[in-house]
């Protein structure tokens, strides 16, 4: 039995709660604070508050916090994006209000030590240099910056220069003037009371930050990289597309899912079944409140990068004729997916507050609703990318 709940608390708190019979309970405390707030001299800030807070709390040494959790067998992490940073755990539910007690003190009560700060910077500095050595994962994150001017076109980890320019004190601002009651989402997924809920956002104190405005200026280029010691070429395109808060999002969602997401997809019928140019071909889409595009990323050979690319453009462009067939399929395939993913309840609590942050948690429960309204006339005309941009790396 599942039951949802969705509320405004007297103190700016939103609170989303999704019973469970398993005895289980995955809860988050969620801040509408991410890398699309920051400045080019500040971008990576919200992803080293999220380090920092693991580090201690004014009452929970960075031992006391993960004793807490797995000695109770527990698990727990954290997520940063463009528009939210959350804090999670997921324990038995008899543990829930240790697991919200935890949340609640990681939000409230960082300790912003000033050795764990320093600490900190470096270990995203080797992050940074970790994501340049992986060349997937640098295409993918690159191509951000070819669709977005700076700053939101830069990765959410920052740069060697913002990283090494911060100072405590810019962080410990940041985090005052952004950490308010009214921008956080209280999100609990498993088997405790809507009354204990309300009890877990009840100790937020009242405050208030202003409305945030984004509106990031959109860019499309086309990039040709060359570094030595690779043996494969790695290519992606990358194109705009509607934020989540369209009715357009899940027109994309099964045009994507047809085109790019899986083994049945049509880019890896083609490209690696039918030609065998790529062993890893795939489509992604990073979507928010007020922003989204979608990508394609394959791995090839240098000889064949130009050819691939082709072809993916091919392959996009030949969705204008998409078989009412392969569309109903299509549909089928994207609820589906949606239906297993949401057996785990930590995966159910992240979309829970995407939607939210998008506009509405309640959209979640619609999805198989608005998936089946979709019209074959509105995902083929997703095929008509009027620009696009595109990263290759190619060896030297």
């Amino acid at each position: 039995m599942r039951k949802f709940y969705r509320e405004k608390l007297d103190n700016g708190v939103t609170i989303l709660f999704e019973r469970r019979d398993l005895p289980l309970v995955s809860v988050s405390a969620a801040i509408k604070s991410g890398f699309s707030y920051e400045s080019v001299e500040n971008k990576g800030i919200s992803h080293l508050i999220e380090h920092l807070v693991h580090q201690g709390t004014k009452t929970r040494t960075q031992k006391d916090i993960a004793r807490e959790v797995e000695g109770k067998g527990g698990v727990m992490n954290a997520f940063t994006d463009e528009e939210v940073t959350a804090f999670w755990n997921k324990m038995p539910s008899k543990y829930f209000n240790v697991a919200s007690d935890i949340v609640s003190d990681l939000m409230l009560n960082p300790n912003f030590d000033k050795n764990s700060f320093e600490k900190e910077k470096k270990v995203v500095l080797e992050e940074i240099n970790m994501h340049k050595d992986m060349p997937q994962r640098y295409v993918l994150e690159k191509i951000k910056g070819l669709l977005y001017e700076k700053p939101f076109g830069i990765s959410g980890l920052g740069t060697e220069k913002s990283i090494a320019n911060l100072k405590r004190e810019n962080l410990i601002n940041y985090y005052k003037n952004r950490y308010k009651s009214n921008k956080v989402i209280l999100c609990v997924v498993g088997n405790t009371t809507i009354g204990k809920v309300r009890e877990f956002g009840e100790k937020f104190p009242s405050s208030k930050g202003s409305k945030d405005v984004l509106n990031p200026a959109k860019i499309n280029k086309q990039v040709v990289e060359k570094r030595g010691g690779l043996t494969q070429a790695n290519i992606v395109v990358g194109y705009h597309v509607a934020p989540l808060g369209k009715k357009e999002r899940y027109c994309r969602d099964v045009f994507e899912a047809i085109l790019g997401q899986g083994a049945s997809s049509r880019l890896f019928e083609e490209i690696r079944e039918k030609k065998g140019l790529a062993y890893d071909i795939r489509s992604f889409l990073d979507r928010g409140n007020n922003y989204g595009y979608g990508a394609i990323y394959a791995g090839t050979t240098k000889d064949m990068a130009g050819r691939c690319k082709e072809l993916i453009l091919q392959e996009i462009k030949k969705m204008k004729d998409l078989e009412k067939s392969d569309f109903e399929e299509g549909k089928e395939k994207v609820i589906g997916l949606r239906k297993v993913g949401s057996e785990e309840g930590i995966n159910v609590m992240h979309q829970l507050i995407e939607e939210e942050v998008a506009g509405d948690a309640r959209n979640f429960y619609k999805y198989e609703d608005k998936i089946n309204k979709v019209k074959l006339k509105d995902v083929r005309k997703l095929a008509d990318i009027k620009d696009y941009s595109s990263l290759t790396l190619l060896p030297k």
